[in-house]
């Protein structure tokens, strides 16, 4: 029997190629925002005496990205084929990213911080162990590794660090609650309360895998990652930024 949901199955629309495509464009955007418009002054809408900023708005749209790609991760895990090889795609395309990642953010080859797929990584090892306690065996070695994630999460300092680590491990093991799932999760995120929007798209979801099936559509939404960091990288250089 299906675990209880908000939204009834009929209106359930979303799937998981359309949260894909969610999570990529709301990505883009806050990228966007946060290489070329930093220091916009840009008004886009005056409401009750305020000015409502090009920045701030496209931003706002950005914190939807990493929930719904976390989201994602948790149904990867659950579905895929061969976990070795999915671990090895995102560690893969984390150590790829990570020049156009440093590029983007300062100009140069060098950063304090990693790009989200490191996150990504360290939250799916972290689900295989969670996994792996399920046998009963080694349980203290295993929860040592988890720490030790965690750890590494922390000083590694990827993109969300320990907090993003949480929350997608946070996301599997509520993963047959997705009422629960919505609403520790949203309170997980309150100190990032704008993520929390994300958990209305994340409602619609309907299990399915949607338009993006082959291999070659899968690899492309990796590749977006870094190409378009590369991207916008080039572009603010020839605005004469960094």
């Amino acid at each position: 029997m299906e675990s209880f949901r908000l939204i009834p199955e009929k209106y359930r629309f979303l799937s998981n190629s359309a949260l894909k495509c969610i999570a990529l464009v709301t990505m883009l955007i806050d990228h966007v925002a946060s290489v070329l418009l930093r220091n916009s002054q840009i008004v886009l809408l005056h409401i009750f005496g305020k000015d409502i900023l090009l920045y701030s708005s496209m931003r706002l749209i950005g914190r939807l990205a990493f929930p719904i790609y976390a989201f994602l991760l948790v149904e990867g895990f659950r579905h895929t084929q061969d976990i070795k090889k999915y671990g090895l795609r995102l560690l893969i395309f984390a150590l790829i990213s990570e020049i156009p990642w440093n590029l983007e953010h300062t100009g140069s080859f060098l950063y304090s911080s990693q790009n989200v797929f490191f996150t990504l990584f360290l939250g799916f090892a972290g689900l295989c162990v969670i996994e792996s306690l399920k046998d009963g065996e080694n349980r203290i070695r295993k929860c040592a590794i988890l720490l030790g994630l965690l750890l590494v999460s922390l000083f590694l300092r990827a993109d969300y660090g320990c907090s993003g680590f949480g929350f997608i491990l946070l996301l599997g093991l509520l993963e047959p609650y997705p009422v629960y799932r919505a609403v520790i999760g949203a309170c997980f995120l309150s100190s990032r309360w704008k993520a929390v929007l994300a958990f209305i798209p994340l409602a619609f979801y309907n299990g399915k895998r949607g338009f993006i099936q082959g291999k070659v559509l899968k690899i492309l939404f990796y590749v977006i990652y870094p190409l378009h960091m590369l991207i916008l990288f080039f572009i603010k250089k020839a605005m004469g930024g960094y």
